[in-house]
């Protein structure tokens, strides 16, 4: 049988991050895309969450090499974790390229992974696999698109992107997709993110006429905040602070990282004389000066984070300060960037995030912009990515009203396997995709019975019941003594406490009647004794730990 190729979503469908795409045929395989996703409010003390690796793992002699479109965390932030794992060389924009060696500095794998740096327009050959990078705009510089050349045809991945004629870094290369189009694509695969708005995405250059509104006739201390990645927006940012004569300082960092690539790989120009250090800014007159700091989505590491709750080492929070938060909130970090806002009003500053002031716009296509690609590629088949369910089903149909037969869309789930031959596409079994918890350094090692729980823990507290028993006979020495951690706060609780130890007593004086010496059992009447007690008298269930003690 003709060998096929199998397109295989480990991350980024049902969800906004943790992109990961495997390319399969034969003896080949290449990876596109690398990246992390963030934990929600269910996943409690998870620092992040990462791509399950095993079918990398188990395929490793098969792995030509790693892709990667741009250096946003939900594309490059796994990278560490699967070097750790698997050895392929990465193939990225130098831009791109910048981000992820800081990245592997951190984790100590400089000189084991192999970095190979391209430009759009470049082609790779990987195994079966011939990869060419075509320029993109998103809010990052050095964002590409990948035509990935397969034996059984052409696929178009655009990663993230939105169409942007004025970007500095140039626009799309529209000509190209075009082209592939004509060549024919066996099939698209495209960015979802924003396919629910209708019209177009402004462009980068509505934020500067924005943030120069925010600067004109301001007489106080300017603070912006914004996504460290964002080399347009912080560009823009040094360009207005030079006009009124401003100095620029940096906090955060994520924000002074970026910061140091850009300015070395030539992504970043700063006016002579404009950019100084934090601890410079007390000397200057608060109209000539603006702070550029991380915690857009309220981070509690964040810079501006410890600004408003006076943690920050150099810089507090004053009375009539301008706060500018250019970034919107990503789902789910809406309450933390509340808590922000009004603890910043809290300290009498004026801050500036509506929407309507101009001082964002998104790095993702809306629907024009995605029917443009649509009409370029004229793509056989259609498979939506990089987006929750609602957006890939809407993005279906999009696709539909473009030409795609209804047929041809193919809504994939992480870890489905879509097969290709030259004429037919059809999902055919699945693979390991799971959710990897990283929590500190613990990579794996807190799974869904851990956080089910910390849940437990955080919602109703804990008891921990300690009683001592005699090696000889099983008779109680001492105890029951009881300990409450988030229950009730037990000096104001004492009845409550002498009901659990009698409860308590009780079910270990029924054991002893029955001749019941096995601590297991000994702990499980305990655990049962007490949860109904608890449940019938305060209707909570807390985590109820019994610790049986033998001398």
């Amino acid at each position: 049988m003709a060998e096929k190729l199998k397109i295989i979503p480990l991350g980024g469908l049902d969800e906004i991050g943790k992109n990961i795409t495997v390319f399969e045929y034969g003896r080949d395989m290449i990876v596109i895309d690398c990246g992390v996703g963030f934990p929600d409010e269910e996943m409690y003390g998870v620092d992040l969450v990462i791509p399950d690796f095993s079918y990398l793992v188990q395929n490793e002699k098969k792995l030509r090499g790693m892709f990667i479109t741009h250096g946003h965390e939900d594309h490059i932030g796994s990278i560490p974790y699967c070097m750790q794992q698997v050895q392929c060389p990465i193939h990225g924009t130098a831009m791109t390229n910048g981000l992820i060696k800081l990245k592997l500095d951190e984790h100590g794998l400089s000189d084991t992974v192999k970095l190979i740096t391209h430009k759009p327009g470049d082609v790779v050959k990987a195994g079966c696999f011939s990869v060419e990078f075509i320029r993109v705009n998103h809010s990052i510089a050095d964002a590409v698109a990948f035509a990935i050349k397969t034996p059984v045809g052409t696929v178009v991945m655009t990663g993230d992107f939105k169409i942007d004629p004025t970007s500095t870094g140039g626009m799309i290369d529209l000509t190209r997709f075009g082209e592939l189009g004509n060549e024919g694509v066996l099939a698209l695969m495209c960015d979802s993110t924003n396919v629910e708005r209708p019209g177009y995405t402004p462009s980068e250059t509505r934020v500067a006429e924005g943030l120069d509104r925010q600067f004109k006739n301001c007489d106080n201390r300017i603070i912006v905040t914004t996504f460290a990645s964002n080399m347009y927006r912080i560009q823009a940012i040094l360009a207005t602070a030079q006009r009124y004569g401003r100095k620029v300082a940096v906090t955060g960092r994520s924000m002074e990282n970026m910061l140091r690539v850009a300015q070395e790989l030539g992504y970043l120009k700063i006016p002579a004389g404009t950019l100084v250090e934090l601890s410079a800014i007390k000397s200057l007159p608060k109209n000539k000066v603006v702070i550029v700091s991380t915690g857009s989505q309220g981070e509690s590491m964040s810079a501006l984070y410890r600004m408003a709750f006076s943690t920050h080492k150099q810089v507090d929070i004053q009375a009539g300060d301008r706060i500018i938060i250019s970034a919107s909130a990503i789902p789910g970090n809406e309450k933390a960037v509340s808590r922000i806002i009004n603890e910043l009003y809290r300290k009498g500053a004026e801050v500036i995030y509506e929407k309507s002031e101009g001082l964002h716009v998104s790095g993702h296509a809306c629907q024009e912009e995605l029917k443009i690609i649509h009409a370029l590629c004229k793509p056989k088949f259609f498979i939506p990515v990089h987006g929750e369910h609602r957006h890939l089903q809407i993005h279906g149909k999009l696709a539909v009203t473009m030409g795609v037969n209804p047929k041809n869309v193919r809504i994939g789930e992480n870890g489905s396997v879509i097969e290709f031959t030259g004429k037919t596409c059809k999902i055919n079994g699945t693979v390991p995709a799971g959710k990897v918890f990283v929590d500190g350094t613990g990579v794996g090692d807190v799974g869904s019975v851990v956080l089910r729980d910390r849940k437990h823990l955080a919602q109703d507290g804990m008891i921990v019941v300690c009683v001592t028993v005699s090696s000889y006979d099983g008779e109680l020495i001492s105890g029951p003594d009881i300990i409450t951690r988030g229950f009730v706060y037990v000096k104001e609780s004492e009845e409550l406490m002498d009901s659990l130890r009698l409860c308590t007593l009780e079910a270990i004086d029924r054991c002893h009647r029955k001749h019941i010496r096995d601590y297991t059992t000994l702990k499980s009447a305990i655990k049962n004794d007490l949860r109904g007690y608890l449940f019938k008298t305060t209707k909570r269930n807390p985590m109820i730990l019994p610790v049986i003690m033998e001398v």
